[in-house]
């Protein structure tokens, strides 16, 4: 069996993603190339020659990216903070945008003894796992409304709490409830929410279009709905000197913060630009 050089399948498999219009090319392809080699990325360099049936199977799973299925759907997970989660049909993708606002609520954090968290619009339950896993004394409440995130979130937080991190408290509930979490108001020191954001009628990538729940993605008064209850939900459960971060859509860099700002009990209010540079998220603190 001849062998081949695992670079030249990651130069082709990379001139195939960008003719199909994948974002990034050869970081895909290079993750699809360790994922089939069960290697971390950065050691593909250690590997030169690969037998043809792992050159096979790169390709195929190449093709499959090429039809702009997700990455991380064709991988199984997603990583956010030092963290992996599992991820598939049915649940929204952590990006990579949102590891600026985990960084933030971590630092936040710093300082304070056994700290009460809240994860708005779970999903995944990506950002209350990260969080958990930061700070093993946290007790991290996770809530979401849609059953199917809800699968994947209970199924994740079983594999972490497995491996020995903190369990977290997963709930199911509409943010917009403001019965919800009632027993912890002016208990929480951190809320955080990475809710639906995008305007509806937004274009976006066949990889959101296609695979992501749209009530994960969208929402209803240019995009402003959820966050709505999000800030509600903050100003209430947060303690005096508690911190709040909101992802949201680029287009809120002024919207968002005025929300914010409208709300008298919370202070401190920032926006924050994502590694692009474009406006992504919006922190403050409660009074007190």
């Amino acid at each position: 069996m001849n062998r081949q050089p695992l670079r030249l399948a990651i130069i082709e498999a990379t001139r195939i993603l960008e003719r199909a219009g994948v974002a990034s090319p050869r970081f895909d392809a290079e993750v699809i190339a360790a994922h089939v080699l069960g290697v971390e990325r950065g050691r593909l360099p250690m590997v030169p020659l690969v037998d043809p049936p792992v050159i096979e199977a790169i390709g195929q799973l190449v093709q499959q990216r090429a039809k702009r299925i997700p990455l991380q759907y064709l991988t199984g997970w997603a990583a956010l903070g030092e963290i992996t989660v599992a991820v598939g049909a049915g649940v929204f993708v952590p990006r990579p945008e949102t590891e600026l606002l985990l960084e933030w609520g971590v630092k936040f954090l710093q300082g304070r003894e056994f700290p009460v968290v809240v994860d708005l619009c779970t999903g995944s339950g990506a950002l209350a796992l990260a969080v958990a896993h930061a700070r093993p004394d946290a007790v991290v409440y996770a809530v979401d409304v849609d059953p199917q995130a809800l699968a994947w979130a209970r199924h994740n937080a079983d594999v972490h709490a497995d491996a020995g991190n903190t369990p977290i408290r997963l709930y199911s509930g509409d943010i917009g409830d403001p019965t919800m979490f009632a027993e912890l108001d002016g208990l929480v020191d951190l809320v955080l929410c990475n809710p639906p954001y995008v305007p509806e009628g937004t274009p976006v990538p066949p990889e959101v279009a296609e695979h992501d729940p749209p009530r994960a993605v969208f929402a209803e008064e240019s995009g402003l709905a959820v966050i709505r209850h999000a800030i509600a939900a903050g100003a209430r459960l947060l303690r005096p000197g508690g911190g709040l971060a909101i992802e949201h859509d680029d287009t809120h860099g002024s919207a968002v913060p005025a929300l914010v700002r409208a709300r008298r009990v919370l202070t401190g209010v920032e926006d924050h630009a994502d590694l692009t540079g474009r406006a992504r998220f919006v922190t403050a603190r409660r009074l007190g």
